[in-house]
């Protein structure tokens, strides 16, 4: 589900940016950061330390985070069609954040074993954080070595 669930993730991010501008990805994310948040606090309040797989909100809250990487550097560029001219920055996106969130790493893994609800939402948004550098590192890379 988690895989899933950041694949279309990925798909509304790119529609969002795209027919709304970047401005209405980081309204998104922070929306749905904010319902992730309350929906995980309302379904597991009777369940401490559950993360039950039907639960992809924080999926989308991470994967949406890292989106925001390559989406600022291509806006600050005035670059609107990134998710077009630019597919390799969205694919990495996806592929970072899958590695990140299942490889927990860090503080990935320390909100991960955090108990109640917050750990749910947590360790998505870290893996969204470094995914979303890991991102734009290889952009570099790709770009400023391998070019």
């Amino acid at each position: 589900p988690g895989t899933w669930g950041s694949a279309v993730a990925v798909l509304l991010g790119l529609a969002i940016d795209w027919y709304l501008g970047f401005w209405a990805l980081v309204v998104a994310t922070l929306v749905v950061t904010a319902a992730g948040f309350w929906a995980c606090a309302v379904e597991l309040k009777d369940r401490p330390g559950a993360d039950p797989s039907e639960i992809v909100i924080d999926e989308v809250a991470g994967q949406w985070l890292t989106l925001l990487f390559p989406a600022a550097a291509f806006w600050h560029r005035g670059v609107e069609d990134w998710a077009v001219v630019a597919y390799p920055g969205w694919i990495a996106a996806f592929l970072f954040f899958r590695l990140f969130d299942i490889w927990k790493p860090w503080l990935v893994g320390r909100a991960d074993a955090k108990p109640g609800w917050q750990g749910v939402m947590l360790d998505d948004l870290w893996a969204g954080l470094f995914a979303g550098i890991a991102t734009l590192a290889a952009a570099g890379l790709a770009h400023g070595v391998l070019m």
